[in-house]
């Protein structure tokens, strides 16, 4: 029963998208998270990122580029190159059943373009669903997913662009509950990607990346068209500098900063602003949300910081290691990772691991969460 009891919290949680996610803490600032529908959009889908904090937008192409900046992938070294990862969610809270798998993959056409395509895949287990007095009111398996493809290319020898369209369903609960009839929501959304090669033959040097993502339509659960949340919208930009010490050892240190293009939501008791945050359109809200958080700096708040860093022997051996930190008024997430990878020939194995922190109620819910990733390069 304490298994179903927390999935199904995570559960209304996400139904209730990024409303009512206000609260006033001790001092004189309010905690304001912003909130989405389809939130695994934001989770790592790779073990690689995942093993560097969270980092992705400027690092060395690979097969889950076209998840984190699709311009990267017509500078990669071989033709193409697939990838699969199995994540355990919430592992730490005993949930057996709660995973995300991802594939991906990109084939490039010549020297100067590639197609690129991906799954994601998300599912929260079984839920036992019960009305307020116990009573048992069927199970459900709620699941999400999407389907990513892209096209990118070369501008020139050190620019890259590319785009990416991606199809989004989510299935949280279906029938009559409570006297509200849910259903299966879905969206469409773009990608819009940069990617600056700066390094020399060898790999040294400095690049960076800009991506515009999940720029999209709302979700809706239920009949009533007003009821309709957000999709993660993101900012992000990256630069990552590599360093070769010889022909068998160099390291890499990446940054990413990412700010959800989602308007603040207002306090659930005011009723006023709840209707026009409700009724916002998606590309009006996509500017307003660089001036509607509260407090000083509170746009600066609701930027991400991940920074991560990767040293490679003989370009068989991966050790990385990596820092996630969000405001502690807009989510509080704050994690070190590890990883590591072994390639021989064609065949890479990438292991990640989120170091638990905290402790008692306190304690991080995604600690010692393990990522299992393997690709397959075609040079």
């Amino acid at each position: 029963m304490k298994k179903a009891t927390l999935k199904l919290s995570a559960l209304i949680m996400l139904l209730a998208g990024s409303v009512g996610a206000s609260a006033q803490t001790s001092g004189t600032q309010d905690i304001s998270v912003v909130t989405t529908a389809v939130p695994f959009l934001r989770i790592a889908p790779d073990a690689r990122s995942a093993g560097m904090g969270d980092v992705g937008i400027a690092t060395s192409p690979d097969a889950y580029s076209n998840f984190w900046n699709i311009a990267k992938t017509p500078f990669a070294k071989g033709k193409a190159s697939i990838g699969a990862t199995y994540t355990p969610w919430l592992n730490d809270l005993d949930l057996k059943d709660v995973y995300l798998v991802s594939l991906a993959g990109f084939y490039k056409l010549d020297e100067t373009q590639a197609i690129s395509g991906g799954v994601r895949y998300f599912s929260l287990g079984n839920i036992q669903f019960t009305d307020a007095m116990g009573q048992e009111l069927g199970k459900q398996t709620p699941r999400e997913f999407a389907i990513d493809a892209g096209y990118s290319r070369k501008l020139s020898s050190k620019l890259g662009i590319g785009i990416a369209l991606r199809y989004i369903s989510s299935d949280l609960a279906s029938g009559n509950i409570n006297g509200v009839n849910y259903k299966k929501g879905s969206s469409v959304a773009g990608d819009l990607h940069l990617y600056g090669n700066n390094a020399k033959e060898n790999g040294e040097g400095v690049n960076w990346g800009v991506t515009l993502s999940n720029l999209g339509t709302k979700i809706s659960y239920t009949d009533d068209a007003k009821q309709k949340d957000f999709i993660p919208a993101n900012l992000g930009a990256g630069i990552s500098y590599t360093k070769v010490f010889d022909s068998e050892n160099r390291v890499s240190f990446a940054l990413d900063l990412n700010k959800l293009l989602v308007p603040t939501p207002p306090s659930a008791s005011d009723s006023a602003a709840l209707a026009d945050y409700r009724t916002k359109g998606v590309v009006s809200s996509w500017f307003s949300s660089f001036g509607d958080s509260k407090g000083n700096g509170g746009e600066f708040k609701e930027v991400t910081v991940a920074i991560g860093g990767e040293f490679v022997y003989r370009d068989q051996f991966m050790f990385r290691a990596g820092y996630f930190y969000e405001s502690p008024l807009k989510g509080n997430r704050k994690f070190f990772t590890l990883g590591a990878g072994l390639k021989y020939n064609m065949i890479g194995i990438n292991l990640s691991y989120l170091l638990p922190s905290g402790s008692g109620t306190n304690r991080n819910p995604l600690s010692n969460t393990v990522r299992f990733g393997l690709s397959f390069d075609m040079n």
